[in-house]
């Protein structure tokens, strides 16, 4: 899937910086580099105690609406119960497993390699990657005048490319054949925009011609996105992890890290029917780890080579499979909504047939416009009805009979009860990645206005914010304190399943409300001098900074509403 799907019609806001969003969340503790001490290890992240705790909410807020409360209770096509149970399956799965998803087959993205500095880039993704990171593409975009209007050519002057080969090129792309041999190069490029061509070239064609040495030898080639070297041709890289389970590691004894949840519910389905009283339509829900060697992990969280996701394998008779795949397309959709993502930076994009893989009748993305996809978006869940594929898949490679006995369908008999009807159900896949919800959060809650005495604040939906709520002394004197700490001990009591309670009596008051802003916590309770006199505190509101006054032994009352817990 893509990371940066079309733009929408609708006007964006303006692009927030992923920088700031970044550098937030290490001060505050939402998130860490892995191994940081050591240098880090490019694509493993940590989440520290703010970024845990939201993250468990949104979690648990999955696993509420999903598994012990589908769909907030609504019915499903034809009035039916949606019903779902959870599953817990193990990161490491039976090979064979994989052989029979095709994983082993066909996990790997098509890799190229340069023969000088070694870089690998995925071929697919070759152009937008120099587009967007290549450090000496933008410094030789700089030395080309504006396309004139109408046309995709810009305007190449060579002396101002010839200059750049001789001083900047020598740096930055060093294996370039504009660098390597200015002239030749410059006369194949010259001898193409002066020609008679059915349509001027477009800047990546001018760049291949830059990348091209010996053209009448070679044809056109793809400069290396780090040193500009004419790179290797396309080959397979297996994504999948591996490791060995056992004494010796050999082939015989090699397993994989599983690169997506799904699997493990799709070979536990036999014991689920078997052991469980529930009959399809159900879904079984399972949210843990999964791993992929990315080879170029970017964008924060966003791509990451250890991520968590939550997934539903929800099964049901074939002839009713579209209508579920539009309830829970809808519903997907529907949720991110209600926990905050609510407005012009969410889509729902159903895909074209050509994007459609062989075995589905349809998928969407439910897909958000982070900061470095703007003005695109970039897949947050997928929804995909996936037929039977993979129970028929596992039923060939194990042996195991997959089909269902419904003994609600069939023929009609005489004493009133059906016949029943054998059949392997179809499925339909919400499949979430947690981190990426989490990253979209804290993107969408990110907000800025320097009008506040405190301009940086996340303004988290109360369901997921890490800090339901603070308790403050507005002095650590006249009894204040004692006040503050009996409060807060009420509320931790009451409210600690959904997150923290803070108290905090050290620095000023508006630099407290300034900490707990950033920490997106809603709610500031300060006991004062008036809490002496008349059992009243100050509850401040961290999105509009708005004060009032409330007695004591309300507070709880007011959290619980506000919270609606």
């Amino acid at each position: 899937m893509s990371d940066h799907a079309p733009a929408s019609n609708a006007p964006a806001s303006p692009v927030k910086s992923m920088d700031a969003i970044m550098a937030l969340c290490k001060r505050r503790g939402f998130i860490y580099q892995a191994s940081e001490i050591y240098g880090g290890i490019n694509g493993f992240w940590d989440y520290g105690p703010l970024g845990a705790q939201l993250k468990k909410n949104l979690r648990d807020a999955w696993w509420q609406d999903m598994i012990m409360r589908p769909c907030w209770g609504k019915q499903g096509p034809g009035g039916r119960e949606v019903r779902c149970v959870p599953l817990e399956t193990c990161i490491v799965q039976h090979p064979r497993v994989w052989q029979a998803s095709g994983h082993l087959a066909g996990f790997a993205d098509l890799m190229r390699k340069c023969p000088k500095c070694g870089h690998f880039v995925r071929a697919d993704q070759l152009w937008d990657t120099i587009v967007q990171s290549s450090e000496w593409f933008a410094s030789l975009i700089q030395e080309f005048e504006p396309s004139p209007e109408g046309t995709q050519t810009p305007q190449m002057n060579a002396d101002r490319l010839l200059k750049w080969a001789r001083t900047k090129g020598k740096k930055l792309a060093p294996n370039l054949a504009l660098v390597r041999n200015p002239e030749v190069t410059l006369s194949w490029l010259v001898t193409r925009v002066n020609g008679q061509p059915t349509a001027p070239p477009d800047v990546i064609e001018i760049l291949r011609h830059l990348a091209t040495e010996q053209l009448n030898a070679t044809g056109l080639q793809d400069p290396c996105t780090r040193c500009g070297a004419v790179l290797g041709e396309p080959a397979p890289f297996k994504l999948m992890f591996e490791t060995w389970a056992g004494l010796t590691q050999t082939e015989d004894n090699k397993v994989y890290l599983r690169p997506e949840t799904a699997q493990g519910i799709f070979v536990q389905f036999k014991n689920v029917v078997d052991t469980n009283r529930i009959k399809i339509p159900f879904g079984i829900g399972n949210t843990g780890k999964s791993f992929r060697n990315e080879i170029t992990p970017r964008n924060f969280t966003f791509r990451s080579r250890e991520f968590e996701q939550a997934e539903l394998e929800f099964f049901c008779p074939p002839d009713e499979s579209l209508e579920w795949y539009k309830f829970w397309r809808d519903f997907r959709m529907e949720w991110w909504k209600s926990i905050g993502l609510a407005g012009e930076n969410l889509i729902l994009r159903e895909h074209e047939k050509d994007e459609l893989s062989f075995y589905s009748q349809g998928t969407s993305d439910v897909e958000y416009r982070f900061p470095f996809t703007a003005p695109g978006f970039g897949e947050l869940e997928g929804i995909a009805h996936r037929g039977n594929y993979d129970l028929t898949q596992h039923q060939k490679e194990s042996g195991a009979k997959m089909e269902y006995n419904d003994t609600e369908r069939g023929e009609l008999l005489p004493n009133g009860q059906r016949r029943g009807e054998r059949y392997l159900p179809h499925c339909i896949e919400p499949a979430a990645g947690l981190d990426r919800g989490v990253l979209a959060i804290l993107c969408e809650a990110y907000t800025k206005d320097e009008s506040r005495p405190s301009p940086e604040f996340m303004k988290f939906h109360p369901r997921l914010a890490p800090i339901k709520a603070a308790v403050f002394p507005l002095v650590a004197k006249d009894g204040m304190p004692e006040i503050a700490e009996k409060l807060h001990k009420e509320l931790t009591d009451r409210f600690w399943r959904v997150g923290a309670i803070e108290t905090d009596e050290k620095q000023t008051i508006g630099k407290r409300y300034a900490r707990m802003d950033e920490a997106g916590c809603p709610y500031c309770f300060t006991i004062d001098s008036d809490t002496l006199k008349d059992q009243t505190v100050t509850v401040r509101d961290r999105d509009t900074g708005s004060q009032e006054r409330i007695g004591i032994d309300n507070v709880s009352g007011f959290l619980a509403d506000k919270l609606q817990v």
